[in-house]
């Protein structure tokens, strides 16, 4: 079995082209995938070449993440079953060419066991499971009537906030681009330097700046909380003096667990999290290239999504 798949060749130069897909096992189930997700984090420095060190680093490779499909193939088990929706997080059936995160193609080979089953109803915009579930996991154990700031108003940021809210808490969201402050939310949004407050208990940056922890750590409260939830190309570094005075505290949030994913799909279906208009761009897979370049330089542009279900 083969499939059409985006190849990064290597740093700015992508294909879509057919690759042999590993054989399934018993443990495994085919999907033919009808939408990806493209990611302005971390596939943006796959696509750059800036990608620090990373497990599986290399080129060629297959990117993507966020890719959702049908099952034509069930495993043994039958974990899943045959024309189930599923979420896929990724795959790594395409031989030599990596798999990192290898979900941008038409059919995947993937352990059951991680695939996640989906509401149809969702559609394209269930790509945004692994965006809310790793939003999710930033969170952390917000109490209702809490006020923390998030830094930056990506498809990240936005579902930050709307889980901030889903939480009974009321967040403030920084951000530069003008484009992006635009519309009403629910929620304040603002310039930075627009914002008089000096002392959130908890500031969780999602913008992947990693130049501006000392701004934050200058608008901390005693004793509070920074979380880095984005992905950071350069290395982090912070004035101690401000951060002792503040006796100020840093997390950094990882990738979503199950548990996130089960998490958000349950906000998802009793209606108090939303996906809607946080994907703003669309492509068939045959346009990837295109794609990928409006993806990471178009700053409308908060999610793009190939659609694979024409791909031959």
């Amino acid at each position: 079995m083969d499939a059409l798949a985006v190849i990064l060749e290597r740093p700015e130069h992508l294909s879509v082209q057919r690759l042999p897909l590993e054989p399934a096992n018993g443990t495994d189930a085919v999907v033919a995938v009808a939408w990806s997700g493209i990611s302005t984090g971390t596939e943006r420095l796959l696509w750059s070449g800036r990608m620090p060190p990373f497990p599986g680093m290399g080129y060629p490779l297959v990117p993507g993440y966020e890719s959702v499909g049908t099952v034509v193939e069930a495993d043994a088990a039958r974990a899943v079953r045959v024309g189930q929706m599923v979420y896929v997080p990724g795959a790594r059936c395409f031989g030599a060419v990596r798999g990192l995160f290898g979900g941008a193609a038409s059919h995947l080979v993937a352990p059951a066991a991680k695939l996640l089953p989906v509401d149809p109803a969702l559609g394209e915009t269930a790509c945004l499971l692994a965006l809310a579930a790793t939003a999710y996991r930033a969170l952390g154990g917000i109490q209702p009537g809490a006020t923390p700031l998030i830094v930056g108003h990506g498809v990240l940021g936005r579902l930050l906030a709307r889980l901030t809210l889903a939480a009974g808490a009321a967040p403030t969201v920084w951000e530069r681009d003008p484009i992006r402050l635009a519309g009403e939310h629910g929620y304040s949004l603002l310039a930075p330097e627009d914002d008089p407050r000096r002392e959130y208990a908890v500031i969780t940056d999602v913008s992947g700046d990693a130049s501006g922890l000392d701004a934050l750590i200058a608008r901390l409260a005693p004793g509070g909380e920074i979380v880095l939830a984005g992905f950071y190309e350069a290395p982090l570094s912070f004035a101690f003096p401000p951060a002792f005075m503040r006796e100020a505290r840093i997390r950094i949030s990882a990738e979503f667990r199950p548990d996130d994913l089960a998490a958000v799909t349950r906000l998802i279906d009793v209606g108090r999290l939303s996906l809607d208009g946080l994907i703003t761009h669309r492509a068939p897979a045959a346009e990837a290239e295109a794609a990928y370049r409006t993806a990471f330089s178009d700053p409308a542009c908060l999610k793009m999504i190939l659609d694979w279900r024409d791909a031959a």
